[in-house]
């Protein structure tokens, strides 16, 4: 066989002509050790804390650098850790963790890394964004002054919530914490906010309700759901609520209101402890490590309102903290409590009695206060907290079955009727300007002779009436916000031409 060196020599300068020199620089190491999630590495001496790895196991699992030591470096794996073996490679990626972020997020179900898993396909998004970031500085904040209505009248009348505050929502077990979470983050349907709801280690099938009562009230056209289910290793659940952070604050950033809720940071901060003790970092109190505090303040001090120089948007944080037989003073509780503007403290008494929300009025508190009410709620409910706290007294009095004289007796009558009238179901947030109608019709007497069982039904009834025969009314104080002395004239006669018409139709009914 013959070979032709024309051909050869053609084929050789054209190979020639075509390379180019593509030099692949990567820090590689060596897994030492592997166990529980966590790999011990050596040979990545330059390694940065956070950054990025990937095992070069077949599937290009990924792992994060979380502990930097003389010799090694303590690497979380996100993935199988089964398939990780000693002696196996591993490059450092020369990035920090990150997700994707954007407008197609939403309406999404993603894990901690920002991959989706609603089956809904991958998602089409360029952007990213570090799931760690530094908090806005004080020159890029402005004062908390926009409320956030939660639709709950309970919150939105004793503890308010503005756009930018960090309110704590806790609590025992089965006290109505999430439903707090899920009604803030339904009435927020015509508000402009995106929310961004995390579950760190819930079970599965409560974060699958959750989604399904998102989606029945059309919430999830504004929504992104991040899980980290309990079923999922310790790093997923650790990570998801800064994934979360990160999520809002892309629209943060870009000049739009925000509400990240967090669900719960207890179950992260116990996911924070595994971790740091399968790395043999020292324990501390209750075994969690020293930088447990700096763990829960760098993610909740992201939230803010941002000033106008940075585009005006905002983040409002709502971590839930999960007590244990009502502990408050447990160490969690305690940090989260001196890092955020306010608790919503529920009360298991209250729940099982029926009092739903079951808040304590006199434990919960807003720091922000009236700054972040309309003023016609803040007129009219600057006295609640005080007259209801004022009636929780009277009412142990009243137990000791001593005889009442008629003006405490009343007082004790208004009373019943103001927690009657705080009660909501759940899932059924109401637009602010019914709220102030209800509180107003009961701080001035409506109520007075209105039995404590129909209150809910009269409740119903006044603001359908005022919806359909007296929308001008309701139109006034939605448009105004402030409770004028016109506003309070017309509400008054709304309040005594309803009065009377149900009350004739109550009389009619029971004397059938």
């Amino acid at each position: 066989m013959k070979f032709k060196a024309d051909e050869v020599t053609s084929i050789l300068q054209a190979e020639i002509n075509q390379y180019r020199s593509q030099l692949d620089v990567a820090e590689v190491g060596t897994v030492l050790e592997v166990g529980d999630g966590i790999a011990r590495i050596y040979g990545l001496s330059n390694a940065m804390s956070g950054e990025m790895l990937e095992f070069e196991d077949g599937q290009q699992t990924r792992g994060v650098v979380f502990n930097l030591e003389e010799n090694s470096v303590g690497a979380i794996i996100f993935g199988d850790a089964l398939k990780i073996k000693e002696g196996m490679n591993v490059r450092a990626l020369g990035s920090l963790l990150q997700v994707p972020v954007g407008d197609a997020m939403i309406g999404r179900v993603v894990n901690a890394i920002g991959e989706p898993v609603d089956g809904k396909g991958p998602i089409a998004s360029s952007e990213r964004r570090p799931i760690e970031s530094n908090a806005p500085g004080i020159a890029d904040r402005q004062p908390v002054k926009v409320p956030l209505q939660t639709g709950i009248k309970a919150v939105d009348a004793m503890t308010p919530i503005g756009r930018g505050q960090r309110e704590l929502i806790i609590g025992d077990r089965k006290t109505g914490k999430t439903t707090i979470a899920i009604d803030t983050i339904i009435n927020q349907r015509d508000q402009n906010v995106i929310c961004v709801y995390v579950a760190v280690g819930q079970r599965e099938s409560s974060v699958n309700e959750v989604i399904s009562v998102l989606e029945k009230n059309g919430a999830m056209d504004y929504t992104i759901v991040v899980v980290a289910g309990s079923s999922d290793p310790a790093p997923m659940q650790y990570f998801a609520p800064y994934a979360g952070a990160a999520l809002a604050e892309y629209f943060m950033y870009n000049g739009k209101d925000t509400l990240c809720v967090y669900d719960d940071l207890s179950k992260q901060a116990a996911a924070y402890r595994q971790l740091s003790l399968l790395l043999r970092r020292p324990p501390g109190r209750e075994a969690y490590p020293g930088d447990i505090f700096y763990c829960h303040s760098r993610l909740l001090e992201r939230a803010a309102k941002l000033s106008k120089e940075k585009g005006g948007g905002s983040m409002t944080a709502l971590p839930i903290v999960e007590t244990l037989e009502g502990e408050v003073s447990a160490y969690i509780p305690t940090n989260v409590i001196s890092i955020t503007d306010g608790q919503i403290y529920l009360v298991p008494d209250l729940f099982y009695s029926g009092v739903r929300p079951a808040i304590d009025v006199g434990i919960s508190v807003s720091r922000v206060g009236g700054n972040a009410q309309i003023p016609a709620m803040k007129k009219i409910a600057g006295s609640l907290r005080l007259d209801l706290a004022a009636f929780r007294e009277l009412e142990a009095f009243a137990q000791l079955g001593t005889e009442l004289d008629k003006a405490t007796q009343q007082q004790l009558d208004r009373g019943y009727r103001m927690v009657e009238i705080l009660k909501q179901p759940q899932y059924q947030p109401k637009h602010v300007s019914d709220q102030v109608s209800i509180i107003f019709a009961a701080a001035r007497g409506f109520l007075d002779k209105v039995p404590t069982g129909q209150v809910l039904a009269w409740e119903t009834e006044f603001l359908t009436f005022l919806r359909d025969e007296k929308p001008e009314v309701r139109n006034q104080l939605t448009e105004e916000k402030k409770l004028s002395d016109d506003l309070d004239g017309k509400l008054t006669a709304s309040c005594q031409e309803f009065s009377k018409r149900w009350h004739a139709a109550y009389e009619k009914k029971l004397a059938k």
